[in-house]
């Protein structure tokens, strides 16, 4: 079975997975990353950059979730988000948890701004210390 896809066809789904990855839906956007870097270690940096982006976009679709449904009585992120302001959303990119910090923005109305920028900098390095760790075994240059 021959598994190999073009570069552009698999930014794409690496594009595609960042996204759902950052929203409620359970996937694993680093071992797609990883994935496309075993068939295109050349192209790296456009992998983190993508991945970034895609993972940021899905984080603002929650954090837009937020902003539109009603706030609940209590939810535990609602005061971490609120004792911190957006600079918290660097750890946007955390399992589970950094999903309801993007909801919790948007119901607190922070800056989108600010949050934007706050969780593309964790996923960025999220994004590259991932590829820094594996790129001995992958051969990313």
């Amino acid at each position: 079975m021959d598994f190999s896809f073009s570069e552009e066809t698999g930014l794409l789904g690496l594009f595609a997975a960042a996204f759902v990855a950052a929203t409620l839906l359970p996937l694993s956007s680093e071992v797609v990353l990883l994935g496309f870097l075993k068939f295109h270690p050349n192209a790296a940096v456009n992998a983190i950059a993508l991945a970034t982006l895609g993972n940021t976009l899905g984080g603002m679709t929650s954090y837009a979730i937020g902003r539109l449904v009603p706030q609940p009585r209590k939810l535990g992120q609602l005061d971490r988000v609120r004792r911190f302001g957006a600079p918290i959303l660097a750890l946007a990119w955390l399992p589970v948890v950094g999903d309801a910090l993007c909801v919790a923005a948007g119901w607190l109305r922070l800056n989108w701004v600010a949050v934007t920028i706050f969780q593309a900098l964790g996923r960025l390095a999220r994004y590259a210390a991932v590829v820094w760790l594996a790129a001995p075994a992958l051969g990313v240059a």
